[in-house]
């Protein structure tokens, strides 16, 4: 059983409270946030214990594990914290918003020997990681190209994305860190073009909310990255991967399959799921139960903390390359 402290009660904290308290092999002792009542409204829901410090959290011995939910720019000291007090670490994707913070905070904990898992936890959708395993069996030949659809439902409030680091670093990350674990390889070249096609104001503080970007492998393999912050028909998440004998698809589950044919036509009448938490609850528990297995059987976990700064290096590069209309050399 891995004892468990949750910081961060917001909503993706909420969702890991749920995931963890469900968790035959889990438990959740302490919740912690900045805003006392979020913490004492979650920890009664899971008959946890609510506190206002960290602290209290990494002194107590019969803790094993931090899961870290909280705002991006407090996970490094929380991961130095935890690490230095010999906690296993789950922390949410991005370590941080600075690559030299990044890795600075290694520097601090690759002694500590904990296991650290970062939560891109896209590598464990079933479709992906189904796209991955058959690729790497040869079931296509060798990758040639990699084409990764990004498009959220709705742009974010600005105000959020005035702090988010942009959206290579807020949302792209997570197709950088696809690419890395479908291909297995490090990128070499990326060259990114980008639009304020939804809201113009993000101009103001250097983001855009439409973007296309070419990578090439240290192989050779070619790959493309489409995002949107708006896509008006949900939440749309593909992946195709074309090599020299075919072609991989993982596409969009559905919430239902049910279609309605008539003498008119025929249609399906189920949506995309609307975001993030609904597309990829399967992943999240998967996430969840393999850092757990990890912390059983004191292995380090994937994606690693290397994953995660390598994934921040190619946000860096992207942001870089569409500063300044340039391909990046990594």
């Amino acid at each position: 059983m891995i004892n468990f402290a949750l910081l961060g009660a917001g909503r993706i904290g909420k969702m890991h409270a749920g995931l963890i308290a469900a968790s035959p092999q889990a438990q959740l002792s302490y919740v912690f946030d900045t805003h006392s009542p979020s913490a004492m409204a979650l920890a009664e829901k899971y008959q946890a214990t609510a506190v206002d410090s960290v602290d209290v959290i990494l002194q107590d011995s019969r803790v094993d594990a931090l899961l870290i939910a909280t705002s991006t720019d407090t996970h490094v000291g929380f991961i130095i914290q935890g690490a230095k007090a010999g906690k296993a670490i789950l922390c949410e994707k991005p370590i941080d918003l600075s690559s030299s913070l990044v890795a600075d905070c290694w520097e601090q904990i690759k002694d500590c020997k904990v296991p650290i898992q970062i939560g891109f936890n896209r590598r464990f959708d079933p479709t992906h990681a189904s796209l991955q395993r058959q690729l790497s069996d040869g079931s296509i030949g060798e990758l040639q190209q990699l084409v990764i659809t990004s498009r959220d439902p709705d742009i974010a409030p600005a105000e959020y994305l005035r702090h988010s680091g942009g959206i290579f670093r807020d949302m792209i990350i997570h197709d950088f860190d696809m690419l890395r674990f479908i291909t297995g390889e490090e990128v070499v070249q990326v060259h990114a073009i980008g639009s304020t096609l939804i809201d113009p104001d993000l101009a103001q503080f250097g983001d855009v909310d439409s973007v296309m970007l070419t990578l090439k492998t240290e192989s050779g393999k070619l790959c493309h990255i489409n995002g949107s912050r708006r896509c008006v028909y949900g939440y749309d998440q593909r992946i195709e991967a074309f090599g020299a004998g075919g072609m991989l698809q993982s596409t969009n589950p559905l919430p239902h399959a049910v279609s309605v044919s008539t003498a008119e036509s025929t249609a399906a009448h189920s949506p995309l799921n609307p975001f993030f938490i609904e597309r990829y609850q399967q992943a999240y528990q998967a996430q969840l139960d393999s850092f757990i297995q990890a912390v059983n059987d004191g292995t380090q976990p994937s994606p690693s903390f290397t994953d995660g700064l390598q994934a921040q290096r190619l946000a860096d590069a992207a942001q870089q390359s569409l500063d300044t209309g340039l391909p990046v050399q990594l």
